[in-house]
């Protein structure tokens, strides 16, 4: 008995074993059975890290970065080596003789020359500053003669007078083109997220169509089958069964005609998001947006700070700015200050040619000015003060239009998401009636037609429902895009530097 017994419980054992074991594979196995699905943050994300727009947009910062860096190094000392190794000259030359009179000589001669040159520009007067060492020879090759002219250093300076200073205007433009790069990039990523929002929608909404469809050929094809039961017990009209029968026909055209839609939808977005992913992968419906209080003011504020149009705006006006200066500069008098001292020597020796140099300076004022240009020079000044009115106009209207977009745009925010609730509730409702009319019609309580109108606020409230998430949601992309700021979590879309 106790055997018996012994043998009972390890059998029991071993059954629940085997159950355990059974619904762990099962599990498995449904788990691994369930289709790939795509949520909204994904695609974005995806968007983001490998399509080509995205890899454009960070080709365009990388290259206002080395753009800036160009800009930075002319403040910089600039070292140059430059040199002549040889020069090479072999001719028949007219060669004056001691007694003055001329005589045509073979020549042949060689001229070697090497020299190193530091320059820094002064940024706040436009000149530059520069330090240099030089050393020449000289070889008659028929003479047997060598020579060497070296000047261990060289001072010099320029500096021009009343002229245009593009250095002190590029101090002043080239940084804010740069951070105008940094905030164009983060304003890029966000309309390639709004636009892969609008992209994923238009799918979504092909693949409701399609799902609405199916279940509608489904559903006629229930109501065909008991319709037709109905038919033989005459309590149904052979002008209803025929609309039952049109109306699975309708369904099932329906749903073929989504399902191409849809998959020419999902083309589109798998093309611009660079994805590599099944047309036919389902997407998620996403969830309800953030419950989101975002004043105009608010809006506004974030946007004059982050975004890219008020920077642009100083620099346009700057621009102008330079215009009229460059025209002022470059027209009527002009003159320049130059100056120069250095230590120079020669030798037939290289050795000797460093010992007991000479002094040697030098000091240059020139100038020029136009004595009659009839009237030239007022006319280039002129017609850059007109450009810089026109380009002040044009910023003036263009900021006013883009702070009423932005508050525009925090308004129409609100709007959508009472207008998402609305639909929202809706949907609920025609679902619940057309499930009621559907049951009622079963019984015999209400027409065909009435289901069918049934059917079709159903289906309408589902696709508006849909629409209204899509506004919703592209509209909180565009006003991130707006104003580059992150209301949700409060924390801007920008990274300076």
């Amino acid at each position: 008995m106790k055997t018996s017994a012994f043998y009972l419980e390890v059998l029991r054992l071993w059954s629940l074993l085997l159950a355990i074991v059974s619904l762990l594979l099962g599990a498995v196995i449904s788990a691994s059975a369930q289709a790939p699905t795509l949520t909204l943050p994904q695609a974005i994300e995806l968007t983001l890290a490998q399509s080509a727009v995205a890899k454009q947009a960070v080709t365009a910062r990388e290259t206002s970065y080395w753009q800036y860096r160009s800009f930075r190094a002319d403040y910089k000392p600039q070292l140059a080596l430059e040199g002549v190794l040889p020069d090479y000259s072999r001719s028949i030359l007219a060669v004056t003789q001691p007694d003055g009179t001329t005589d045509f000589r073979a020549v042949r001669i060689n001229t070697s020359y090497l020299a190193t040159t530091a320059t820094q520009a002064i940024g706040f007067t436009g000149g530059k500053i520069t330090v240099g060492s030089t050393l020449q020879r000289f070889d008659n090759l028929e003479g047997k003669q060598r020579l060497y002219n070296s000047s261990p250093v060289a001072l010099g300076f320029l500096q021009p007078i009343g002229a245009f200073n593009a250095l002190s205007w590029n101090k002043r433009i080239e940084p804010l083109r740069y951070q105008e790069s940094g905030r164009q990039y983060a304003q890029d990523r966000e309309t390639i997220a709004q636009r892969v929002t609008e992209l994923y929608f238009d799918v979504l909404l092909q693949q409701v169509n399609a799902d609405v469809a199916r279940q509608n050929r489904q559903a006629s094809a229930d109501m065909l089958r008991m319709g037709r039961e109905r038919y033989k017990l005459g309590r149904l009209s052979e002008n209803d069964l025929l609309l039952l029968e049109l109306n699975l026909l309708g369904a099932e055209q329906a749903e073929l005609q989504a399902g191409v839609e849809s998959r020419q939808a999902a083309v589109q977005l798998t093309s611009y998001a660079g994805l590599t992913l099944d047309p036919a992968v389902p997407l998620v419906v996403p969830a309800l947006l953030p419950a989101l209080q975002v004043s105009a003011d608010d809006a506004l504020a974030q946007a004059r700070r982050y975004r890219r149009e008020t920077l642009l705006f100083q620099r346009r006006l700057l621009e102008a700015d330079r215009g009229v200066a460059q025209a002022k500069g470059t027209t009527g008098f002009q003159a320049s200050l130059s100056a120069g001292f250095g230590l120079a020597s020669s030798a037939d020796q290289l050795g000797r040619s460093y010992v007991n140099p000479n002094d040697q300076q030098q000091v240059r004022l020139g100038f020029s000015m136009p004595i009659v240009d009839w009237g030239k020079t007022r006319a280039a000044v002129k017609t850059a003060e007109l450009s810089r009115q026109q380009v002040q106009q044009q910023v003036q209207q263009e900021q006013l239009t883009f702070e009423q977009t932005v508050r525009a745009q925090a308004t129409q925010l609100g709007a959508l998401n009472q207008q998402l609730a609305l639909a929202s509730r809706a949907d609920s409702l025609a679902q619940r009636r057309y499930a009621i009319s559907r049951a009622t019609y079963q019984v015999g309580r209400i027409s065909l037609t009435d289901l069918n109108i049934a059917q079709s606020e159903k289906d309408r409230a589902k696709r508006a429902y849909i629409a209204a998430l899509r506004a919703c949601w592209v509209a909180y992309y565009q006003l991130r895009t707006l104003t580059l700021y992150d209301f949700e979590h409060q924390q801007p879309l920008v990274v300076e530097g």
